[in-house]
């Protein structure tokens, strides 16, 4: 009997301890699920918060002349609303930073996962960090304070500081430790084998880094590059302090020019009232700026699909 009751005691405890384990299992999960939801229910507010505003403002102006209008003047007595030269400001100051710090931060990746010491990769790495973190604000004040007066305005003899160079430059220097950072961790992850297959063929580093390591981990490089460009699209502060807020439809870099974000910012800042046409065309700035970043989004989905390496 004594034998029969241990053995109901050890299976009644079993039980129990089986179903604690499944409960605490199941709040786990929970609280796991409702991290995920919370991200997807920030993004539907976001988006339902910028169609509230943005609907009726596309119910005065046509879509089409947004797009396609080359004078954007929402705050002037006779009223403008073609979103071009935002958007070409945006692009263009973009794509000159992602110019300056893709190929400086893809540099910088290869010294440190092929050639740099130890002792060399664990002091620039911290620089690196610290160079991520200082805030956009202070990267906007350089560019007008040292950037425009000591490399744009001598070469370029610009009558002005507040140039889209000079903001592209300084969000470049800002981005170069994103693409350094995450190209050298793609380079890092690449199997050791491949580079010593390298090096028994007769391949000398340069060789190993720049035909076999750099391809293997080209989705992970290709990744930073669109995250860079991606934030540098989103960035405000750079832009709204140094590149000059003049809504100007130009491809000429030493001008003045205002992108998307410094617009918001700007009219954000102001003194517009709530409910007007003014107010509402940040809210349709910020539905162009939200479906531009979506489609970059994809397109870093569907290139890293494209060219994803799998080792084993």
């Amino acid at each position: 009997m004594a034998t029969i009751s241990a053995s109901r005691s050890n299976s009644d405890r079993w039980r129990r301890n089986r179903l604690s384990h499944k409960l605490r299992e199941t709040v786990i999960l929970s609280f796991l699920f409702l991290c995920a939801l919370l991200s997807v229910i920030t993004t539907v507010g976001i988006v339902v918060t910028l169609l509230t505003e943005a609907v009726p403002f596309f119910g005065e102006v046509s879509l089409w002349s947004f797009l396609t209008g080359t004078v954007w003047a929402p705050l002037f007595a006779e009223k403008h609303f073609g979103a071009l030269p935002l958007l070409s400001a945006t692009i263009l100051i973009a794509a000159m930073a992602l110019s300056v710090a893709f190929p400086v931060g893809l540099l910088t990746a290869i010294y440190l996962s092929e050639y740099a010491h130890e002792t060399v990769r664990s002091v620039v790495k911290p620089v690196l960090e610290v160079l991520a973190g200082i805030p956009t604000v202070v990267y906007g004040f350089f560019a007008i304070t040292f950037i425009a007066p000591n490399i744009v305005k001598p070469i370029f003899d610009t009558e002005t500081i507040f140039t889209a160079l000079a903001a592209s430059l300084a969000m470049g220097i800002m981005l170069i430790p994103m693409v350094a950072s995450l190209s050298e961790d793609a380079m890092r992850a690449v199997p050791t084998a491949l580079r010593e297959g390298a090096y028994a063929l007769g391949s000398n580093r340069f060789q190993v880094s720049t035909r076999v390591v750099v391809p293997a981990a080209l989705s992970g490089i290709m990744a930073s590059g669109l995250l860079a460009l991606a934030r540098a699209v989103g960035e405000t502060m750079i832009v709204t302090i140094a590149a000059g807020g003049i809504p100007n439809l130009s491809i000429n870099p030493v001008e003045a020019m205002q992108a998307m974000t410094a617009y918001i910012m700007e009219v954000a800042m102001g003194d517009t009232a709530r409910g007007t046409i003014e107010y509402q065309s940040i809210f349709a700035i910020g539905t162009l700026l939200f479906v531009f970043t979506l489609g970059l989004n994809l397109l870093a989905q569907a290139l890293l699909a494209r060219f994803r390496e799998v080792y084993d």
